[in-house]
């Protein structure tokens, strides 16, 4: 097996699906109502560990029903549970989440501990964590916390993927020397300037990122499918078609079964591919960490 860590954010997911979203100030009727084991972290580390990677994962939870139900979680999908902190007296993470009849999504994060994952509760796993073939984080927790893991990573020549999302702009020091970005459309715009159109608007987009340092950018579109460009090369990976119903999670699959591929020495292509064929089947179900496929499915589709 390939180890991972995963530094990362834990949250409960409320879900309420409607017809359409409400406008400023309107209050609408909406449909089903479900609760999930979330947050962009976790998701991660799930879509990872049932696509056959020996997952670490380093979070922070609240002593509460949600902090105590997510640890269950992730002792059952089999997840390294030795880094994640439990903060006394402090509430878990939650998102609210509206999905839309087309299957579109609108959410609204409390970040609660996830607030809390500081350096120096990282700095306190290095010997844990140090012998990881790969690293994968996302921007639901603290900046300050990604830079340092950027930091140790190239100081250590460790492979770091950034999945910079909720997107907010990064210091050029956290790009310089990454292994990989792997930004959306709505993403690329904010941290290059640059919007996403067409195949001449991606490349420039991908030579921003080159620019600063980064030795690796995948852009995902959705069901357009992924772009990839380094120094060398530059290509796009279609989309397996299918039927959205949710895509809350579409993202965190594809980078999670992604990582898993990468630190098993696969090609970008091939890792690409089999990682859309994850994601393609996780937004065909409601819910996030539930929607992971696991190997053996992914290997069906």
């Amino acid at each position: 097996m390939s180890k991972i860590v995963v530094v990362g954010s834990s949250n409960t997911d409320m879900v309420v699906k409607t017809e359409r979203f409400p406008e400023p100030g309107e209050t609408i009727l909406g449909g089903d109502f479900f609760m999930f084991p979330g947050g962009k972290g976790a998701n991660q580390a799930v879509a990872a560990a049932r696509a056959g990677g020996e997952v670490i994962f380093v979070c922070c939870l609240g002593d509460d029903l949600f902090g105590q139900n997510a640890l269950k979680g992730y002792v059952k999908e089999g997840i390294d549970t030795g880094s994640v902190k439990i903060v006394e007296n402090e509430a878990s993470g939650v998102a609210l989440i509206t999905v839309n009849g087309e299957g579109e999504n609108e959410i609204v994060v409390a970040s609660g501990t996830n607030a809390l994952l500081s350096p120096k509760h990282l700095e306190a796993q290095i010997g844990t964590i140090s012998s990881a073939q790969i690293f994968l984080t996302q921007l639901e927790i603290p900046i300050e916390t990604v830079a340092f893991l950027a930091g140790y990573c190239k100081a250590k020549n460790q492979k770091l993927i950034i999945n910079p999302a909720p997107a907010q702009v990064l210091d050029d020091t956290v790009l310089n020397g990454l292994f990989l970005i792997t930004p959306n459309e709505t993403e690329t715009k904010i941290l290059t300037g640059i919007e996403v159109t067409d195949d001449a608007s991606l490349e420039n987009a991908g030579s921003a990122f080159l620019e600063k340092g980064v030795q690796n950018v995948i852009v995902t579109m959705g069901s357009k499918g992924s772009f990839f460009m380094n120094a060398t090369e530059n290509f796009i990976v279609p989309a397996p078609k299918v039927k959205a119903v949710d895509t809350t999670a579409a993202g965190d699959v594809f980078n999670g079964v992604l990582t898993v591929c990468l630190a098993q020495g696969k090609g970008w292509k091939e890792s690409m591919a089999f990682a859309s064929k994850a994601a393609a089947l996780a937004v065909t179900k409601m819910g996030a960490q539930d929607t992971a496929p696991t190997l053996e499915e992914i290997n069906q589709f």
